[in-house]
């Protein structure tokens, strides 16, 4: 199993911001169910959290190297083939995989306004783990990131 994140790389990120933005993305599967409160139990001081995974992503990838695949694409509309890819192959948003979009505080210029009328760029999808050859047929189409 392998996590596979695709990130733009026309928007020339710097290093750290590049970093954040994968780092949110390979995030995104594991907290999601943490952020729609599934088996959330809030105390005064703390909050516990129950997630559940199937057998497969727990044995093989989160008691396993977390194996990531970092790829590029060349921008938003390569980025976006993506996800067409991914839904192809049955794959749902905010499932199997999550957009990415930076709130544009510091280096990025807004590109979208979100709900609420936040600035918005999309930087990046990230999917949770697959299994190899689902990774492959998505990441074949891409370069990895350098």
């Amino acid at each position: 199993m392998r996590q596979l994140i695709i990130a733009r790389k026309d928007l020339k990120m710097s290093t750290g911001k590049l970093t954040a933005q994968v780092a949110h993305a390979a995030m995104a599967f594991i907290t999601r169910p943490m952020r729609e409160g599934a088996g959330v139990v809030v105390t005064d001081d703390t909050v516990e959290i129950t997630c559940r995974f199937d057998r497969e992503t727990y044995e093989e990838w989160i008691c396993g190297i977390f194996t990531k695949t970092v790829c590029e694409a060349r921008n938003r509309n390569q980025l976006m083939k993506a996800v067409a890819l991914a839904e192809e192959l049955g794959l749902v948003e905010n499932e199997d995989f999550f957009l990415i979009r930076d709130a544009c505080l510091t280096e990025l210029e807004p590109e979208e306004m979100d709900e609420d009328g936040t600035g918005r760029t999309l930087t990046c999808i990230g999917f949770r783990p697959l299994p190899d050859e689902v990774a492959h047929a998505i990441s074949r189409k891409f370069q990895l990131y350098r």
